[in-house]
């Protein structure tokens, strides 16, 4: 496509202070955060909106000025990879506040994850990022009760230490309204029954992150059956927030075997990153062709500061 035809293919749009291109006609084009349910539900690549009929929007002021709360992704699609690493190494890049969720002691949990957004709010657009499993902030004595839900994919915490994405809207949105270390590169994730793969780019062009593995057997679950619960937390403007995200999962599956996965570790931010965690072996790689997702704007929450 010549960038004539890109150029009137695309609208610029004020965010946050910004100005960002979005696709002309899109769904932000044309609505602004505040979908026609039942228009979306005529797109024939999503299932069903009644996942989101759940959930009203508000709106709230945000970093990025005043904005509707959640974002609904419609189709969503995503891979993580779940790795052992050394609580030391996982301490050195958390911030003092938060501890790892150990499996074992010395032994934390950090992932590799792709994600690929083919319908939502903000228009098509893929995801990576390199996280780290913690402790909810508020936890008492339930590390295992924690762990037990995360590896089940149920609810997780985490810190994420990159989250590049490929596009404009995503980046500004999620750095300056959420705080996420996110950055626009080229990003290539296809997931689907038979494979998934995913190639991040570096600054150069070369690769940062690349995945290819056969996708784990599917299992089909009815919409609103299965709903998982993700924390992030990030400091925004010097104080601790939490953002929730919810996902609905309709097709989806988990194996332990490390046959056949081949995760490639370039040269870049996200590899940089990983290394620096010094991952000793992948327990667990989750795949979900087909899921919804809510993402809700953060909130300022309590982070007590940790017992040394």
């Amino acid at each position: 496509m010549s960038s004539t035809q890109k150029d009137k293919d695309a609208v610029k749009v004020a965010l946050g202070g910004r100005e960002v291109t979005v696709p002309k006609g899109g769904l932000y084009d044309r609505y602004r955060m505040n979908p026609d349910l039942d228009a979306i539900a005529r797109d024939p690549r999503v299932s069903g909106v009644d996942f989101f009929r759940q959930l009203p929007k508000i709106k709230v002021d945000s970093p990025i000025g005043p904005t509707l709360t959640p974002n609904f992704y419609y189709t969503v699609s995503t891979a993580r990879l779940t790795m052992l690493a050394p609580s030391r190494a996982i301490r050195a890049r958390l911030p003092e506040e938060l501890a790892p969720l150990e499996l074992t002691p010395g032994l934390g949990l950090v992932s590799v994850m792709f994600f690929r957004y083919d319908v939502c709010d903000i228009d098509f657009y893929t995801e990576a990022a390199v996280g780290i499993a913690v402790k909810p902030a508020r936890h008492g004595k339930l590390g295992f009760f924690d762990l037990v839900s995360g590896l089940k994919n149920e609810h997780l915490d985490s810190y994420v230490l990159s989250l590049p994405v490929s596009t404009e809207i995503a980046q500004v949105r999620g750095h300056d309204g959420y705080g996420f270390p996110k950055w626009v590169t080229g990003l290539d994730v296809d997931i689907d029954g038979n494979r998934t793969t995913a190639r991040v780019a570096n600054d150069a062009g070369g690769v940062d992150l690349a995945l290819s593995a056969a996708t784990p057997k599917q299992t089909a679950h009815p919409s609103g059956k299965r709903v998982s619960s993700l924390t992030s937390y990030t400091s925004i403007d010097g104080a601790w927030h939490s953002t929730l995200s919810q996902t609905n999962v309709l097709n989806a599956g988990t194996t332990r075997s490390r046959s056949g996965i081949d995760l490639r570790i370039g040269e870049g931010r996200m590899a940089d990153d990983l290394r620096s965690l010094k991952p000793k072996r992948t327990i667990q790689f989750d795949v979900m062709t087909e899921g919804q997702l809510a993402l809700h704007m953060p909130v300022p929450t309590s982070v007590p500061p940790r017992n040394k």
